[in-house]
């Protein structure tokens, strides 16, 4: 068990004395978040980010042109379009966040004349591997400095049993090399840990692949590729299993037909504003166009089972994809335990879950978060280094975080670290809403790879974030 009281005095104290800006790690990126009394209004948050790669990538595949409406243009996004460009497929921006996209087929991608440069969007690269894997060439990835830290190996077992060739640094890092395979073989894979992104990646291989290859997800995750290519037409199988999970089967060279597609407004990034309006004195918000995917609504539920108020209104499909608007209102929040079986559905939002539970009242206890440690950062300690930092008690016990709330929001007044990462940079801003004293993140701009607008949209509610 780690002591991490004690690291979070020595981490105020470093800040405190250093409030200059010298020697702090302050960039002209960083940026501060003050207490706030009131969240009130109405918004929408930008596209759902798994979403939006997908329906690039798949649209980039199929014959004919597809209408996207609500795409996040984010960072992260902007690579997979510009990845896309690089292979061939014609992708075109037509302003308010509606894009169109010529496909050029399955298989018709061609070998891009440079680096495809990911920047930091982990689930572009791993999709991206599968789709290339059984393409007759070679690309090569490359990423920022937290992009290249990440471990691929997941996905390049996998891959290279089909037939691909992959030359990476060491721990299967990037930057790498896919050397397609022209004579793919289909597959069954069993995943040995849950994730969707090792998944998407095998079933997007075996589009150009003959037969049938089949994922086997032993605990369920997001389903999104699934429903995606179903809706582009692709022939799929997607079977219970008794002791669980599922099976899903794709059939190889499918024509996909273009099929105009709504993105949701992205419940992880919805999760930042909700849990603001929770945890502030006063605060009755409406986000709308939410996606409620039950494979995505972990923190909701565990949420709602802390105590929290939230309403899910007008529920519709949209684009195959279940959709509401969500109120939410300030509550009394207590402490529970989330079970680590939760984790699939809510991964990206612990360490906005972990500023709830600082406010709440008694001991939230999260398991099996082993996934955060192989995030943008080591989600896991950038956390409890930061909390303990803001005065907040805790420990962690192997891939459990504890949280001992005191039922009131914690002093604050710490300088965070992000190390690149967009959503510990969110989550500390939000903490920052109801400190006594500010909270600071020392770059903020991290946050456009998947929220783009965010102070903007949060200061609409009435938060205080700037620099």
């Amino acid at each position: 068990m780690t002591d991490w009281s004690k690291a979070g005095l020595y981490a105020r104290a470093w800040v405190v004395s250093d409030m200059t800006g010298v020697g702090t790690g302050v960039t002209d990126r960083g940026l501060t978040s003050r207490k706030v009394g009131r969240l009130s209004g109405t918004a929408q948050v930008p596209g759902d980010k798994s979403i939006s790669h997908r329906a690039l990538m798949i649209a980039g595949i199929t014959v004919g042109k597809t209408t996207i409406t609500g795409l996040l243009e984010g960072d992260d996004v902007l690579a997979t379009a510009s990845a896309l460009r690089a292979m061939g497929a014609k992708v075109e921006q037509l302003g308010g966040g509606v894009w169109r996209i010529s496909g050029v087929g399955v298989g018709g991608l061609g070998e891009p004349a440079e680096p495809l440069d990911l920047g930091n969007a982990g689930t572009a690269t791993r999709l991206l591997m599968g789709l290339v894997a059984t393409h007759d060439f070679t690309s090569f990835f490359t990423g920022d400095a937290s992009l290249s830290s990440r471990p691929m190996a997941r996905v390049i077992k996998p891959l290279e049993a089909m037939g691909a060739r992959i030359v990476a640094r060491s721990g299967g890092r990037l930057p790498l090399a896919v050397i397609g395979t022209a004579t793919p073989l289909p597959i069954t894979y069993t995943l040995p840990v849950a994730s969707a992104q090792v998944k998407s990646a095998i079933l997007l291989a075996g589009l150009n692949t003959p037969g049938e290859t089949t994922v086997i997800e032993p605990v369920l995750t997001r389903d999104h590729t699934e429903l995606m290519l179903t809706h582009f037409g692709a022939e799929m199988r997607i079977e219970e299993l008794a002791e669980g999970g599922r099976k899903i089967t794709v059939i190889g060279h499918p024509e996909l037909v273009p099929a105009d597609i709504v993105v949701p407004a992205d419940p992880s990034s919805a999760a930042f504003p909700m849990v603001a309006a929770l945890i502030a004195p006063e605060g009755d918000i409406i986000l709308s166009g939410v996606g409620t995917n039950p494979l995505r609504t972990g923190l909701i539920q565990t949420l709602i089972e802390m105590g929290a108020a939230i309403t899910l209104e007008n529920p519709r499909i949209e684009g195959g994809e279940s959709v509401a608007d969500l109120r939410v209102r300030s509550s009394a929040l207590r402490g529970i335990t989330v079970p680590a079986e939760r984790a699939p559905s809510m991964i990206d939002e612990y360490p906005v879950l972990a500023v709830a539970a600082a406010c709440a009242t008694g001991r939230t206890t999260m398991l099996g978060l082993g996934e955060l440690r192989v995030k943008e950062s080591d989600r896991l300690a950038a956390m409890a280094t930061g909390l303990a930092a803001c005065g907040v008690k805790l420990s962690v016990e192997g891939d459990t975080l504890i949280v001992e709330g005191e039922g009131r929001p914690p002093l604050g007044g710490a300088m965070i670290a992000t190390e690149l990462d967009h959503r510990i940079a969110m989550s500390f801003l939000v903490l920052g809403t109801v400190t006594a004293e500010p909270v600071m993140v020392d770059d903020g701009s991290p946050i456009d790879t998947s929220f783009p607008g965010f102070a903007a949209l949060m200061n609409g509610l009435g938060c205080r974030i700037g620099a």
